[in-house]
C-alpha cells in the first residue's frame, strides 16, 4: 500500500552521504519560491539557516519557529522551524524536511514519520537524508523523484592514535558527559584546550564553543554525537573515543550508518577528511571501515510511527488512540514517548482524571503533556509541574498565576556554580521558555518570553565561560600553533620584566632567567618555556648591554647570598682565598652561552670588589698601606678577622713593633686596646652587615645569621648563636654575653678608673687630718709647699720644734709675698693630712689635701694646732679595701646587662671577684689581679692539665685558687684571731693610745704599680716601726701577737714595702754654706752629735 500524492505536487528526495550540499540545495529552492517552510532536527540548525535566509531576503520575510524561540514577522513568507514546531496549518509553496532518516529514531522518529506522511508543499516537497531511505521511500511513494548526491570530498580511515598525538583540526567524539569532560581536560593539558559541544548545551553556548573552534582559538573539538546533525564546521579529522552509547533504555553498539553520520563531519566541501579511533578502544573492524568509506549500509526497512488521529473524548480514549497500530507496511508503532508517559502518569491522579472530562480539557491535558523535560529525566518533579499547570489552566481564570511563575523563574536567576549546575538551570529555563510561548497560557506572554530568554542567554554565557576556563588554555593553544610556524614571534619585554609573546603574558624575566607564570601542569609549562626562550633570545644582546652599563646601585645581594639585578638573581657568591675576596659564579640560564656568562661574571666581580671597598674603607686601606713586617702582620690578621679581634693572638707582633709602626697603624685607623685590636669604623651598622655577609660566604653557610640590633653595645648569647660569627662582626664573647669591641675597652677604662680611685681614697684616708693655726688663714699653694728639705729632716731628727721664724725663708710656708700673716685673719679649717717619716720617727708638718673627685693632690700651709682649738674632723674610713671597687650604674649602662652578667664579664677581663662569706651580707667587690699572675695564666693557657694528686686530695678537681674569691686575705684573718692562750686581742701600748682603731694610716704612695693590692695592707711592725712597731726600734717582742704586721712566732714582720726609703718627696736644698752660720746648720748639729761634742 502506498501514499498517493497529487500529480501537480512534486515530491523529491535528495539522498546522499554527508558533505553533499543537500541542505544548501534545499535553502536555495526554498528562497526560490514565493513561500516556503523547512524543518530541521535541531534548534541550532534552524537558527543557523534562519540567519542565512535573513541575510538574503531580510528579517521581515523570514520567521523562526522552535519550541523555545519564535520570531514571526506579520508578513513572513519563509518559515524556518524544528520538525516538531513546523506550523503545518500554514500553506506554503515549498516544504522541505531535513535528515529524513531520523524517521527510524526510537525517540523522535514518529514525529519525522508524521511530517513525512502529512506535510506537503503546494508546489514542491523535498526530503533530505541518507541513501538508506531510498527503498522505503520508493515503497511508500512510488512516484517520488530520487536525486542522488555524491560526496564532494574523500573520507578515509586514519587508524587508531593516542589522544595526545592527534593532529590539529580534529573532533573527538564521546558518548557521555563525563567522557567528554575527561577528553577535554586531557586535550587542554597537552594541546592548550578544546571546544566542547553537547546536546545538553543551549544553542547560544553551542554556537560560542563552535565559533572558538572555527576562529582557530583552539584546534580541537570534543563533542557528543550531536555534531552528526548537520553542524557545519571545518573539521578535518574525526576520532571516536567510544563505539557504544546509551539510547535511553540501555547501552548498545553504534550502527555503521550512525558511525558514518558522525564521521562524515570530517572534510567539508572539497577538503578530504579522515576518521579513526583513539588508542583506548582499539581500531575499527575492516567491515566497518569499508562501509564508512564507501557509504554502503543496510537500508532502513521500517520507520517509527504513532497515530496522529487522536481521540480527545476522554483520557482513556486518548491513550487508546495513541496505541493504535500502523496501517501501512514499513511503519512500526513507536515506543511510548515522553508525552505519552506523562499522560499515563497524570491519569493516575484523581484530581486530573476528574478535571479532564470534556473534549476541551482532554486536549488541554495533551498539550500540557507535550511540555518537554529538557533534562531528559521525566522525574516526579516534572510530572508535578504538569499537574500544577493543568490545575491553574482549568481554574476559573484559565491562566497561570504570575506570582507562581515568578517564584519558579527567580530560582533560576543565579549564574554561579559549575558546568553541570548551569546546564541544569538552562534546562529548567528552556522548559519555562516553552511554556511562555504557548498561546493563551499566560497573561503577559511576551514579557515572560523576553525574561526567560534573557535568563537563558546569561546562563549560556556563564556556561560558555566555565567551559572555556576549564577546558581551554588560550595562551597554550596559541603558543602551540605559533611554535609550528617558522616566522619569528612577536615579543615584548616591559620595564618591569613582563614578557609577552603574541600578546599573551607568559611570565617575567628575572635577571637573565625566565620565570613563567604558574602553569596548570607540566605540559603547559613546557609550552610556555619553549615559546619564551625562543622569543627572549632575540632580546638577550640588548639586555646584556643594559647590565654592563647599569649603575652600581641597581645591583644588590639577596638573603640567599646571590647577586641580583633586573628583578632576579644573576650570580651566587662562593668562598674565596680569604674572607675579603669571595668568588662570583653566574647562575645557570638557558639564555646565556659561554661568552655571555663571562661578561656577567666579570661585571659582578667588579661590582663586588667596589662594594667591599666602599663598605670597609679603613680596613681595605690598612691592607694596602706601606707597613713594616710586624705591623703588616697585625693588619693581615685583623683583615682575616674582618676588622676586630682580641689582642692576645697579636701580642708578639705588637711587642715587635716600633713607635713608627704604632703611629702608622694609628694613621690607618687601627686601635690597639688593652683587650682588643679593632678599627672603629668597622663597628658601624653598615660595616657590620658587610662583615656578616663576608663571614657567611667564607664559611659556606646558606644564610646570614641574625645580627644584633643597630646601636646595641652587647647581646646575650643563646645556644643557637655562633660565637665565631659574633666575634667576626665585632661582638667579642665574654661569658654568656657578646660585647662590642669598643665597649670592651670603655668598660676596662671605667674599671681601671674605679681601681685607681679606690687606692687614692685609701691613701687620703691613711694620711689623717691636722689642724691649721687659728690665727692664720690657709695661704694659697705654691710650688715649694709640701717640699721636705734636708734641713727639715735634720731638725726633726734633733727634736727641734719648728716655727715660722725657723723657716729658711723666715715666712709662713705658703706665703706668696714673704710677709708674716696677720693675726686677725679668719680661721679656716683645712683638712690637712700628715705623713709619717721613718727618718725622723715623727711627723713633719707637710700640708697636703687630696681630692677623690679629681684624684690629685694640692699643697696647704704647714701649721700647728693652738691650744684650745678643735681638732679637724676625721675623714670616714673607706668601706672597701684599697684597689677594690663595686659595679657601678655606669658599667651596667655601658653594656646593658645586670650585675650577675657584669660579674662574669669582669672576671673574663682579668679582675678578681671577692664575694662575702656564706651566710654573711655584703657587696661583691672586684680588684685587679697581679700582673705576674695574669701573665702566668696567659702563658699557661690550656697546658695546665689536671692538678697533681696531692692538690686533688686537698682541693678536689678545682685549682687551688678557684672558689676562694670570697675568702679574706690572710692578714685580715690573722688580725681578727685571738692571741695564743685565749683572751681578748692585745691592746695597743701607751704610745698608741692616742690612735684610734683604724687610724693606722699611712701616707698614700705616689709610685705604686700594678701590684698595689699586695701593698695596701694596714700599717704595723715595719722596719721603721710606728705606733705598733716592735723589733729593732722598740715595741713588744716574743710570741705574743700584738696586732697586724707582727710575726706569727715572735718579732715584728718586715714590711717589704718600707725598705725602699721614706714616703716623702726628697728634694735638694737651695741653701748654700754661706747662707747661714755654720752653727745653725742642721748638718753641723748632726756632726756635733756624731762626734759627741754636744
Amino acid at each position: 500500500m502506498s501514499v498517493s500524492v497529487p500529480s501537480e505536487r512534486r515530491l523529491i528526495a535528495v539522498l546522499g552521504p554527508t558533505n553533499t550540499g543537500k541542505t544548501h540545495l534545499a535553502m536555495e529552492r526554498l528562497l526560490g519560491h514565493e513561500s516556503g517552510m523547512i524543518g530541521f532536527p535541531l534548534r541550532l540548525l534552524a537558527r543557523e539557516n534562519y540567519d542565512r535566509a535573513v541575510r538574503k531576503v531580510g528579517a521581515g520575510a523570514v520567521a523562526l519557529v522552535t519550541g523555545e524561540e519564535k520570531i514571526q514577522p506579520p508578513n513572513a513568507r519563509y518559515f524556518i522551524a524544528t520538525v516538531e514546531s513546523m506550523p503545518l496549518d500554514r500553506p506554503v509553496r515549498f516544504l522541505a524536511i531535513d535528515e529524513i532518516q531520523m524517521c527510524a529514531d526510537p525517540e523522535r522518529g514518529h514525529v519525522f514519520t508524521d511530517r513525512l506522511l502529512r506535510a506537503r508543499g503546494m508546489d514542491e516537497t523535498m526530503l533530505l537524508g541518507a541513501d538508506t531511505m531510498r527503498p522505503l521511500l520508493q515503497r511508500l511513494f512510488p512516484d517520488i523523484e530520487i536525486i542522488a548526491r555524491p560526496r564532494f570530498s574523500t573520507l578515509s580511515y586514519g587508524g587508531s592514535k593516542k589522544v595526545t598525538r592527534l593532529p590539529a583540526r580534529s573532533a573527538i567524539v564521546g558518548f557521555s558527559a563525563s567522557e567528554v569532560y575527561a577528553l577535554a581536560e586531557l586535550v587542554r593539558r597537552q594541546r592548550g584546550g578544546a571546544a566542547v559541544v553537547m546536546g545538553a548545551l543551549s544553542p547560544r553556548t553551542r554556537n560560542a564553543q563552535v565559533e572558538m573552534f572555527q576562529n582557530g582559538e583552539v584546534d580541537y573539538l570534543v563533542a557528543t554525537d550531536a555534531i552528526g546533525m548537520g553542524l557545519n564546521m571545518e573539521v578535518t579529522h574525526v576520532w571516536f573515543a567510544g563505539v557504544q552509547k546509551f539510547d535511553g533504555r540501555g547501552v548498545r553498539p553504534l550502527r555503521n550508518e550512525e558511525l558514518a553520520q558522525i564521521a562524515g563531519r570530517a572534510g567539508r566541501h572539497m577538503t578530504d577528511g579522515t576518521f579513526g579511533t583513539t588508542a583506548d578502544i582499539g581500531p575499527l573492524s575492516q567491515e566497518q571501515v569499508e562501509a564508512i568509506e564507501n557509504h554502503r549500509f543496510d537500508p532502513i526497512r521500517t520507520i517509527q510511527w504513532r497515530s496522529a488521529d487522536l481521540d480527545f473524548r476522554s483520557i482513556p480514549a486518548l491513550l487508546d488512540s495513541l496505541g493504535a497500530p500502523p496501517s501501512l507496511p514499513g511503519l512500526q508503532r513507536a515506543r511510548d514517548a515522553d508525552d505519552q508517559i506523562a499522560l499515563a502518569a497524570l491519569a493516575q491522579r484523581p484530581e486530573i482524571a476528574d478535571g479532564a472530562k470534556s473534549h476541551q480539557r482532554v486536549r488541554l491535558l495533551w498539550d500540557i503533556c507535550q511540555v518537554p523535560d529538557f533534562r531528559k529525566t521525566m522525574s516526579e518533579e516534572h510530572t508535578t509541574l504538569l499537574a500544577q499547570l493543568f490545575r491553574y489552566l482549568t481554574a476559573p481564570q484559565e491562566r497561570l498565576p504570575e506570582e507562581w511563575i515568578d517564584g519558579h523563574i527567580k530560582r533560576l536567576e543565579r549564574y554561579d556554580g559549575d558546568i553541570d549546575t548551569l546546564m541544569a538551570r538552562i534546562a529548567h529555563t528552556r522548559t519555562w521558555t516553552y511554556i511562555s510561548h504557548r498561546v493563551g497560557w499566560l497573561e503577559r506572554a511576551a514579557q515572560w518570553q523576553e525574561r526567560t530568554r534573557a535568563i537563558e542567554d546569561r546562563l549560556s554565557d556563564a556556561l560558555h565561560q566555565r567551559l572555556t576556563q576549564r577546558f581551554v588554555d588560550r595562551r597554550t593553544a596559541l603558543l602551540v600553533r605559533k611554535l609550528k610556524l617558522p616566522e619569528e614571534l612577536m615579543t615584548g619585554v616591559s620595564e618591569t620584566g613582563e614578557v609577552t609573546v603574541e600578546g599573551e603574558r607568559l611570565g617575567r624575566i628575572e635577571g637573565f632567567r625566565f620565570a613563567p607564570e604558574a602553569a596548570r601542569d607540566e605540559a603547559d609549562q613546557r609550552t610556555v618555556l619553549s615559546a619564551a626562550l625562543r622569543a627572549l633570545r632575540q632580546e638577550l644582546p640588548a639586555r646584556l648591554e643594559k647590565f654592563a652599563n647599569a649603575p652600581d646601585a641597581a645591583i644588590g645581594i639577596d638573603d640567599k647570598l646571590r647577586l641580583t639585578w633586573g628583578g632576579g638573581a644573576i650570580a651566587r657568591l662562593l668562598p674565596g682565598a680569604d674572607a675579603l675576596s669571595p668568588k662570583v659564579e653566574p647562575l645557570s640560564s638557558d639564555l646565556l652561552d659561554g661568552p655571555a656568562r663571562e661578561t656577567v661574571r666579570k661585571r659582578c666581580a667588579d661590582w663586588l670588589e667596589a662594594s667591599i671597598k666602599k663598605s670597609l674603607p679603613d680596613l681595605m686601606a690598612a691592607r694596602e698601606a706601606e707597613l713594616s713586617g710586624a705591623a703588616r702582620g697585625v693588619v693581615f690578621q685583623l683583615g682575616e678577622a674582618l676588622g676586630a679581634m682580641p689582642r692576645a693572638p697579636l701580642e708578639e707582633q705588637i711587642a715587635a713593633m716600633t713607635d713608627a709602626d704604632r703611629k702608622a697603624l694609628a694613621r690607618a685607623g687601627v686601635r690597639l686596646g688593652v683587650y682588643t685590636v679593632f678599627i672603629p669604623t668597622m663597628l658601624k651598622p653598615g660595616a657590620i652587615r658587610t662583615r656578616a655577609l663576608l663571614w657567611t660566604i667564607f664559611k659556606g653557610a646558606e644564610s646570614i645569621p641574625q645580627l644584633p640590633s643597630e646601636g646595641r653595645t652587647s647581646i646575650a648569647i643563646t645556644p643557637e648563636m655562633d660565637r665565631d660569627f659574633l666575634a667576626a662582626v665585632g661582638y667579642l664573647p665574654m661569658g654568656d654575653r657578646a660585647i662590642r669591641a669598643d665597649m670592651v675597652e670603655r668598660l676596662a677604662w671605667v674599671a681601671r678608673n674605679a681601681v685607681r680611685t679606690s687606692r687614692e681614697v685609701h691613701r687620703a684616708w691613711q694620711e689623717g687630718p691636722k689642724q691649721q693655726p687659728a690665727s692664720a688663714a690657709p695661704p694659697p699653694a705654691t710650688g715649694t709647699d709640701g717640699v721636705v728639705s734636708e734641713w727639715m729632716i735634720a731638725a726633726a731628727a734633733l727634736g727641734e720644734v719648728l716655727d715660722a721664724a725657723a723657716s729658711p725663708a723666715d715666712t709662713v710656708p705658703g706665703s706668696a709675698t714673704g710677709e708674716p700673716q696677720q693675726a686677725d685673719a679668719p680661721v679656716v679649717d683645712v683638712p690637712v693630712w700628715t705623713r709619717s717619716s721613718p727618718e725622723t720617727s715623727g711627723t713633719i708638718p707637710v700640708a697636703e689635701i687630696f681630692s677623690p673627685i679629681s684624684r690629685t693632690w694640692s699643697l696647704a700651709a704647714a701649721v700647728s694646732k693652738k691650744p684650745g682649738e678643735a681638732a679637724p674632723a676625721v675623714p670616714e674610713r673607706p668601706s672597701l679595701p684599697p684597689g677594690h671597687f663595686r659595679i657601678t650604674p655606669e658599667m651596667l649602662s655601658l653594656i646593658g646587662c645586670g650585675e650577675a652578667e657584669m660579674t662574669i664579664i669582669l672576671r673574663a677581663l682579668g679582675y678578681r671577684v671577692h664575694q662575702p662569706p656564706e651566710g654573711a651580707e655584703g657587696p661583691t667587690t672586684f680588684s685587679m689581679r697581679p700582673r705576674f699572675q695574669r701573665e702566668r695564666d696567659e702563658n699557661r693557657g690550656d697546658r695546665r692539665g689536671p692538678p697533681p694528686e696531692w692538690r686533688r686530695r686537698r682541693h678536689g678537681d678545682q685549682a687551688p685558687h678557684e672558689g676562694r674569691e670570697d675568702r679574706r686575705p690572710r692578714r685580715e684573718r690573722r688580725s681578727d684571731a685571738p692571741p695564743p692562750g685565749g683572751g681578748a686581742p692585745a691592746q695597743p701600748s701607751a704610745g698608741e693610745a692616742a690612735t684610734t682603731p683604724g687610724d693606722d694610716r699611712r701616707p698614700p704612695r705616689r709610685d705604686r704599680g700594678p701590684r698595689e693590692e699586695r701593698r695596701d695592707r694596714p700599717e704595723g711592725g715595719g722596719k721603721f716601726g710606728g705606733p705598733q712597731g716592735g723589733g729593732k726600734f722598740g715595741g713588744p717582742q716574743g710570741g705574743e701577737r700584738r696586732g697586724d704586721g707582727e710575726r706569727r712566732f715572735g718579732g715584728p714582720r718586715r714590711d717589704r714595702d718600707r725598705e725602699q726609703g721614706p714616703e716623702v718627696r726628697l728634694v735638694a736644698t737651695t741653701e748654700k754654706k754661706g747662707d747661714r752660720p755654720a752653727s745653725d746648720s742642721p748638718f753641723a748639729k748632726l756632726l756635733e752629735l756624731k762626734l759627741g761634742k754636744t
